[in-house]
């Protein structure tokens, strides 16, 4: 009798492909920044080159500027996107699981994820004033509306062959849903969850350039009235490696919560 192929990779082998990318990532970034130095040198753009960025990013580090401002994004980032993947985890389920509720809650779900969140932030701010409340609670609507769709689409893309063999061995609508419909969904879950902290880093800097006296965003607006791209460019950069570190947080738990999952490692 033919067996199949073993599509499992080794610890060694998923070592080699994380040495690898990670090579491929560095070289990816001399080549950018490479690429970016000579643009600016050449003065073919009017932007700053990497050594100022480098200077004003010291300067801002020395004068303790940049840790209040990655301090009061990361605050609001964090306490949005928390609080909209808690709620959408179980509204997600409830959705995929009871057809009532589903058509109870899809069509609020799907009117509110055509409405982008930036254009509630002049309502958000007007309801709720200027303070942190308004900030918080767009970004908890962006990440709420990225993680209960992908929840939701996990659920309802569970095998069905898995349910009704739990089903014939006995198994309770309870049991059946702790040990196969969550399992089966969490890697849909987390890849809602790195939608969602995109989504909130988007929302977060647009909030901040509306209202606010400290942050990134707030930050950016300041370098463009005083034209000082050295400290927009500082902002990104920040904005960027502070959202790539926690986009990798979320696959480095997706890996160890889905283990059971065959991988094809490229």
């Amino acid at each position: 009798m033919a067996t199949l192929p073993d599509t499992s990779s080794s610890p060694k082998e998923r070592s080699l492909v994380d040495v690898t990318n990670l090579a491929l990532g560095a070289v990816s970034v001399v080549v950018v920044i490479g690429v970016w130095w000579l643009a600016a040198a050449s003065g073919a753009i009017a932007l700053p080159g990497p050594l100022e960025v480098l200077i004003k990013a010291g300067e801002t580090i020395a004068s303790g500027q940049l840790f209040v401002d990655v301090g009061a994004s990361m605050g609001r980032v964090l306490s949005g996107f928390f609080l909209g993947a808690l709620l959408a985890i179980p509204v997600g389920f409830l959705m995929g699981w009871y057809k009532v509720a589903r058509g109870l809650i899809e069509p609020w779900v799907q009117f509110f994820r055509v409405i982008p969140p930036l254009a509630i932030i002049p309502l958000a701010i007007v309801t709720l004033g200027i303070d942190e409340k308004p900030k918080v609670f767009v970004i908890f609507l962006a990440a709420f509306l990225s993680s209960v769709v992908a929840t939701y689409q996990g659920v309802v893309s569970v095998d069905r062959t898995l349910i009704n063999a739990a089903r014939v061995l006995g198994a309770r609508d309870w049991i059946i849903f702790s040990r196969v419909v969550v399992p089966a969904s969490t890697p849909f879950i987390l890849v809602g969850f790195r939608i969602g902290l995109g989504s909130a880093w988007a929302t977060v800097v647009a909030a901040e350039l509306i209202a606010a006296q400290s942050g990134l965003g707030f930050r950016m607006q300041q370098g463009q009235l005083y034209y000082d791209l050295s400290t927009i460019f500082v902002c990104l950069i920040s904005i960027g490696v502070l959202g790539l570190l926690m986009d990798r947080a979320v696959v480095w738990t997706e890996r160890h919560l889905t283990r059971w999952q065959e991988r094809v490692e490229r």
